[in-house]
């Protein structure tokens, strides 16, 4: 703000320029002997005086505008929260369209909706397939998580399979930190299907770090539904096994017994219907106990704009009531 100062120097060389036009527009209509000997009505000091208290006005509003503040008075910010890391399901079984526009997309949907409603807590992201990556630490810059996960695609993973309890063990080992055994959560959005990774022994894992686990089935229990591929030029075809087209059925069952293997764990069965996250965390998550994860002391400084801005009004009111006019005085007879 106090760069508007600058305006205070073009304030000057305007009236400079103002009094420059009035004395050349004289010489117009009086010869410059005649004009030396002519009592003119206006005051030029009194002019000096307006000017000045317009630049003196000016430079207190841009004194107020920069927001002047004193008496500092400490005050101490806790930060509170849990620890939340998303585990989601990038093989291809997720590209399924039992969920519009398929089961990935509106699992990145509901996620990205859950940021919105998160009240100090951190995230992280592991996406998993046949192998899984931490594609986000966790952080607090929510900013940050959307633009990773908007990133993920079944392209995020080499390997192709489903192995939901190596992702959950990439969660415990590299994920979380070992400092307390309690305030985190684990939330698992997956089709089920897994491939002999013993997904429930690793909840049970999770359970013994004080690690609650929500899990969240996308797709369809009971027919299941085939798996589109597109080539380069769009066309697309089904995903096929030994000649044979696969169908990706929901496997609730892992999924339940994975959320019972954790105190307080649940299981939401979304199926095919419509998915909260936003909903989800404000009925389990944020009302639970959070831990403290940042403390941090500040100045508070009081702010004092108003005594500037008041002065500036003050003034240019004043500058408003002088006249530039001298006064005439006249013998009474």
């Amino acid at each position: 703000m106090f760069l508007l100062l600058w305006l205070l120097p073009l304030i000057v060389l305007f009236y400079l320029y103002a009094a420059y036009r009035r004395k050349k527009d004289l010489r117009v209509f009086i010869e410059n002997q005649l004009l030396e000997r002519i009592s003119m009505t206006a005051d030029s000091t009194r002019r000096a005086w307006k000017a000045a208290l317009v630049l003196l006005g000016s430079a207190l509003i841009i004194f107020a505008l920069a927001r002047p503040a004193w008496n500092p008075k400490s005050r101490t910010i806790e930060r509170t929260g849990r620890d939340i890391i998303f585990i989601l399901d990038v093989s291809r079984s997720m590209l399924a369209e039992d969920l519009a526009p398929n089961r990935l997309e509106r699992a990145k949907f509901a996620i990205n909706d859950m940021t919105s409603t998160l009240k100090g807590d951190r995230t992280g992201l592991i996406v998993f397939a046949g192998s899984s990556v931490l594609k986000c630490p966790l952080t607090l810059d929510y900013g940050f998580f959307r633009y990773m996960l908007n990133d993920v695609s079944t392209e995020s993973v080499t390997r192709g399979g489903t192995l939901i309890g190596d992702a959950v063990r990439k969660a415990l080992d590299e994920g979380f930190d070992d400092q307390e055994k309690k305030y985190k959560d684990i939330i698992l959005i997956t089709d089920g299907e897994d491939h002999d990774s013993f997904p429930v022994r690793a909840a049970e894992e999770a359970a013994q770090k004080g690690i609650r686990i929500i899990a969240i089935g996308l797709g369809d229990e009971d027919e299941g539904k085939r798996i589109p591929i597109r080539d380069e030029n769009g066309n697309m075809t089904f995903l096929k096994y030994r000649g044979r087209e696969v169908w990706s059925k929901l496997d609730a069952t892992t999924l339940r017994k994975m959320a019972a293997a954790t105190d307080g764990g649940r299981y939401l069965n979304v199926a095919t219907g419509t998915i909260d996250l936003g909903q989800v965390y404000n009925k389990l998550i944020a009302g639970e106990d959070k831990r403290e994860i940042e403390a941090k002391t500040i100045d508070m400084y009081e702010e004092k704009f108003q005594i500037f801005l008041a002065a500036a009004l003050i003034i240019l009111t004043m500058e408003m009531f002088i006249s530039e006019r001298r006064r005439r005085n006249y013998d009474s007879r």
